[in-house]
């Protein structure tokens, strides 16, 4: 197969795959393209009527002929207006649900998607595609249809109707149109690749506004106001250009066909005054013909306007295929286990793992953690702590080594129930814009009122709630802004609670929290350790003390593991970081 036959078979496939959403709007888009043939009908009806009142009732004085078609003209308008109604109103409903379907897709798809593929897109970017693209790709679908089937009939039988009245002047026309498609051809690619850049250069503006809005309060801490202008007003220059690029198209495309269209009408003007000299054409039939030109002309336009339409809603759509086509690396296997009845026994064996374009994170680490074991995590910062937590919870697959869970492998179960048994609290606490309440019931959905306070009276933050106007209906603000940084965390670990899952990962849980708070927090925590096993990610070492075995990670290798008396005996790593906290905290 050659390069040019492999990209028609995918603009084919693309062009099948785009059509395919018609099927669950199938009644609308069939009412939608009757509506239009009507309306493409009775524009063709217009200047045969007219034709036929200048050409017998109005030189024969007949006022009773000029009447009757006068109102049948009313009437024939009064249709129109419902026909166009109905193709404007339930057009746009199957656009917008096409486009609402096409959006769920892809919001579905992106939630399979593996945590590495956010790590590499800009939010802004994702948001843009499921939003702007989207919105193109809806009006493609309800103006794509229509406008080439009116433009269709029009053409056809504004063509045979003018045969009837003249062949030389209509022949005259039909020689024009090649070369208005030719023009109308060569300038869609350069429009298409155009209206591309645009929406890539769209992407790049949103994610840069999403990342500034999100981080006003870090600009303003540094003054660096002038600094974000400057940085926007690049990407918005940017913006600028790729506007203008495409406008630049669009005028070439736009003005040379208007030049072919002016060219057209005054060809008639003057060849048809010719015929009417000769007297091979009346008057009538010159007006009816000026009048068909128009006629003639407008599937022409709509053809063209349908054109940058395409162009614009192909491009999105292209998009939006592109990112429907990134297959998730990490999904289930085909006879994937649902893990069921877990007592909690973790093994990592000989495992090592590098983020990709980077060095090896974790080498050759292997570990066993009995049930309902306490195993804290300690070292200096990058030396694989959480890397590991989040190998556990496959956000990220092993390059090597086997991880188990009641000696199954984590790759042999559904990802759903992997990720079900182990409550996560991470160290960055991220909270849903909403209320407490919503927050809270994140760990379990199903939760009742009772059940969502319980856990917040485990995770010290029911007082709390209770002090506050709304309880626990309070809405928090955007990344839960309103609260602190020690009440986002303990609503965070309220949400675990809830959860009630027999493994737990507590990363710098108790890290954002008073001593007092901390306190408590350990003890509620340990009342929920009991039965379960608990990985702990602390630098405070002081909190990790009655843990039933520390590990020490150095470098992404473990350097030192057992409880804290026997490590503070051996006098190594951990022992010389348990003594220095402990000089800084006198």
């Amino acid at each position: 197969m050659t390069l040019k036959q492999r990209g028609l078979s995918k603009s084919v496939n693309t062009l099948k795959r785009f059509l395919s959403y018609y099927q669950n709007e199938l009644p609308l888009t069939i009412l939608d393209i009757v509506a239009a043939s009507g309306i493409a009908f009775l524009d063709l009806l217009f200047p045969v009527i007219s034709r036929k009142m200048m050409k017998v009732f109005i030189p024969q004085k007949d006022l009773r002929g000029i009447l009757f078609y006068g109102l049948m003209l009313f009437g024939l308008y009064l249709l129109s207006l419902g026909l166009q109604y109905i193709v404007d109103y339930f057009g746009h409903i199957a656009g917008i649900r096409i486009e609402t379907k096409m959006r769920y897709d892809l919001f579905c798809h992106m939630q399979k998607l593996d945590v590495e593929f956010f790590d590499n897109h800009r939010t802004g970017n994702l948001m843009s595609r499921i939003v702007n693209d989207l919105h193109e790709v809806s009006e493609l679908a309800h103006h794509g249809p229509e406008d080439l089937l009116i433009a269709t009939l029009m053409l056809i039988g504004s063509t045979i109707y003018l045969y009837q009245i003249n062949i030389p002047l209509t022949l005259l026309i039909v020689a024009f149109v090649p070369f208005m498609i030719f023009f109308a051809i060569k300038t869609r690619k350069t429009m298409g690749q155009a209206f591309l850049n645009v929406k890539e250069k769209t992407a790049v503006i949103n994610s840069d506004i999403e990342n500034s809005i999100a981080g006003i309060r870090v600009a303003k801490s540094f003054a660096n106001e002038e600094y974000e202008k400057e940085r926007f007003q690049n990407a918005n220059h940017n913006f600028r250009e790729a506007r203008e690029g495409a406008y630049h198209s669009m005028a070439i495309y736009y003005s040379g066909l208007n030049f072919m269209t002016n060219l057209l009408n005054s060809a008639v003007l003057v060849f048809g005054g010719y015929l009417t000299y000769l007297g091979e054409l009346d008057i009538a039939d010159l007006t009816a013909y000026l009048l068909f030109v128009s006629m003639f002309l407008h599937p022409i336009r709509r053809l063209t306007s349908f054109t940058q339409q395409y162009e614009q809603g192909m491009a999105g759509f292209k998009r939006f295929i592109q990112l429907m086509s990134i297959e998730p690396l990490i999904i289930d296997k085909p006879n994937a286990l649902a893990l069921k009845n877990v007592l909690g026994k973790i093994e990592f064996n000989d495992v090592s793992f590098g983020y990709s374009g980077s060095g090896e994170v974790l080498r050759n680490i292997s570990l066993t953690i009995k049930p309902s074991k306490s195993i804290a995590l300690v070292g200096s910062s990058g030396g694989g702590k959480t890397t590991l937590c989040h190998l556990l919870m496959r956000f990220y697959e092993v390059d090597s080594g086997v991880i188990k869970i009641d000696n199954h492998d984590i790759r042999d179960l559904t990802l759903a129930s992997l990720r079900e048994t182990i409550g996560f609290v991470q160290q960055d606490v991220f909270l849903f814009a909403g209320t407490i309440k919503d927050n809270i019931l994140y760990g379990s959905p199903k939760a009742t009122d009772e059940e969502i306070v319980q856990a917040a009276k485990e995770a010290e933050i029911h007082e709390f709630i209770t002090t506050l106007p709304d309880g626990y209906n309070t809405y928090i603000g955007e990344r839960g802004i309103k609260l602190s940084g020690g009440q986002k965390q303990r609503v965070a670990i309220a949400r675990v609670f809830l959860k009630n899952p027999p493994i737990l990962v507590l990363d710098e849980a108790t890290s954002a929290l008073d001593n007092i708070t901390e306190n408590r927090i350990q003890k509620a925590l340990k009342r929920l350790s009991q039965g379960r096993t608990v990985l702990l990610i602390a630098h405070r070492l002081s909190t990790v003390k009655d843990a039933d075995e520390i590990i020490v990670l150095e470098s992404g290798q473990i350097v030192e593991q057992g409880s804290h008396s026997e490590l503070i005996e051996k006098s190594g790593v951990y022992a010389k970081l348990y003594n220095s906290q402990c000089f800084l905290a006198v």
